[in-house]
């Protein structure tokens, strides 16, 4: 397991082995670890500034050639898991002689519905309910559909765009009348 040690100037070393970090530079090494929870625990007294200063001490070097400096992280648990992320570029390549992993079994997916093999709504569940309002001939108000289920506007809309138009491919037309209010109706 690769092992890295950060120095109080930032300067962060990976190791193949525990034993080859802990012989490396023992007056200026401030810590070691091996995993992201264990740079956690290191970096706990670490002021928030600290954080963008180790990574801005590697953004743009080789191999982090791609990474952007930066001002500040939003918070402790993301720049941990960032620079934890960035610094597994460090790790020693495995030997070219290893032999290939063998490849993995695929599992069987579930095969799809078809749209026309959507399942009739439960009597009296919402879903019945929205629909009833739908094939009215006026059709249904958002606040109609709204009181009839105790939902807010946003989950009507979404109800009506994937439970009714994609997963049960029902053609809902949506029209605004004259006073603004906008009307849903099943075609």
């Amino acid at each position: 397991m690769t092992t890295f040690t950060i120095e109080s100037d930032n300067n962060i070393t990976a190791f193949a082995a525990l034993e080859d970090a802990l012989n490396h530079g023992i007056g200026s090494t401030e810590g070691t670890f091996s995993s992201e929870k264990e740079l956690t625990k290191l970096s706990a007294a670490w002021p928030t500034a600290r954080f963008a200063e180790v990574w801005n001490g590697f953004a743009g070097v080789v191999p982090f050639g791609d990474l952007k400096p930066i001002k500040k992280f939003t918070d402790r648990k993301s720049a941990v898991a960032r620079i934890w992320k960035a610094i597994q570029a460090l790790t020693p390549a495995p030997a070219q002689h290893a032999a290939p992993a063998a490849p993995k079994k695929t599992k069987r997916t579930k095969d799809a519905k078809p749209k026309d093999g959507a399942r009739p709504p439960r009597e009296f569940s919402k879903k019945a309910i929205v629909l009833d309002l739908l094939k009215r001939a006026e059709g249904a108000t958002l606040k109609e559909i709204m009181a009839a289920t105790d939902w807010q506007a946003h989950s009507v809309r979404g109800f009506i765009s994937g439970s009714l138009g994609k997963k049960m491919g029902l053609k809902i037309d949506s029209v605004k009348r004259e006073d603004g209010e906008r009307v849903y109706h099943a075609a």
